[in-house]
């Protein structure tokens, strides 16, 4: 017997602070070299170039081993159905036997912004207090409440280039924190003076440019997770300090990070440290004044350590479908 958890079921058994937490352990794991786990595998499927990721991780502890499948499908709005879509599976350490199978939409949406949450822990300034949001989906909304629990942010400024998506977060994303959220009429108006930028788009091309980025502000970049697209002007990229979440997956995967090894701008040498690095107090060596750049690729070892503590608790509680395969 497996058990089933729906969207609405993760929903309830993963709290945000303790996501915080497991995802900040299994960062210091990866980069301690605890985990086992590949770069992920990843297809182009059709014309319009849709994506499937096989994500496989183990844990050795507490032991945990599972795999997420994760599509994007960049016309599914026409469906009724979310551009990005997963399943995670986590099999019994000792026997390989399915215990588990949880949607993994939700579970990609929060442990994307939890890790962001890390990142911001460790390296914005401790009194950042304005946060510039590009972007207006899933990822906007869940930056938007995880970095408010980390950061005392007093000002949120949003932009997208649909005017109707953006209305719509600001409107649907006020409540998740404490901080004045409006909208911004350019990404240069979002951008200037802020001390955090998450930059959570979908753009196949840069949507920040280096003269508007502030020194010592975190720039955490979120979209731009194939080596053929960028969203940050490579000047901006050449300038920072690169902190990413993997530095085997960041020299495949980030196209603002392998474009300009190619354009021969940096190497492989100027990524400074990865986050999990930090978090075992192996700092990436900047300065106070220095912009930093966060790269998160999303890592397997992520959604398998959030799977597992929603498994746990689904456990505790009760909940879920038993499933006879």
């Amino acid at each position: 017997m497996a058990l089933l958890l729906t969207e609405e079921d993760v929903r309830d058994l993963l709290p945000p602070a303790d996501l915080i937490a497991a995802m900040e352990e299994a960062l210091a794991a990866f980069s301690g070299g605890e985990v086992t786990q590949p770069v992920r595998t990843a297809l182009q499927t059709g014309a319009r170039r849709n994506f499937f990721g096989v994500m496989p991780a183990y844990l050795p502890s507490p032991a945990a081993l599972g795999i997420k499948l994760v599509t994007v499908f960049d016309e599914n709005h026409k469906h009724g159905l979310p551009s990005h879509l997963a399943t995670v599976l986590l099999m019994n350490p000792e026997t390989g036997a399915l215990e588990v199978v949880m949607d993994g939409r939700y579970i990609t949406e929060m442990r994307t912004a939890a890790v962001s949450a890390v990142a911001a822990a460790r390296l914005a300034r401790r009194d950042a207090s304005k946060l510039a949001v590009l972007g207006s989906g899933v990822q906007a909304r869940s930056h938007v409440a995880l970095l408010s629990r980390v950061c005392a942010l007093r000002e949120i400024r949003a932009w997208s280039p649909t005017r109707d998506h953006l209305e719509r977060f600001v409107r649907d994303a006020a409540p998740l924190t404490t901080a004045r959220l409006h909208s911004a009429a350019s990404a240069e108006e979002a951008v200037r003076g802020a001390d955090v930028i998450a930059l959570v788009t979908s753009s196949p091309t840069p949507v920040l440019q280096s003269d508007w980025v502030s020194p010592g502000t975190l720039v955490i970049s979120v979209g731009a997770c194939r080596p053929d697209t960028r969203e940050m002007d490579p000047a901006l990229v050449a300038r920072a300090r690169v902190v990413v979440d993997s530095r085997a997956a960041a020299l495949v995967e980030s196209g603002d990070i392998v474009q300009g090894i190619r354009e021969g701008r940096w190497t492989e040498s100027h990524i400074a440290a990865e986050l999990g690095e930090v978090i075992l107090g192996r700092p990436p060596g900047h300065v106070a004044d220095d912009v930093v750049i966060f790269k998160s690729l999303g890592l397997a070892v992520e959604d398998v350590a959030a799977a597992r503590l929603v498994y746990s608790r689904a456990q505790e509680q009760g909940r879920g479908i038993a499933i006879r395969l």
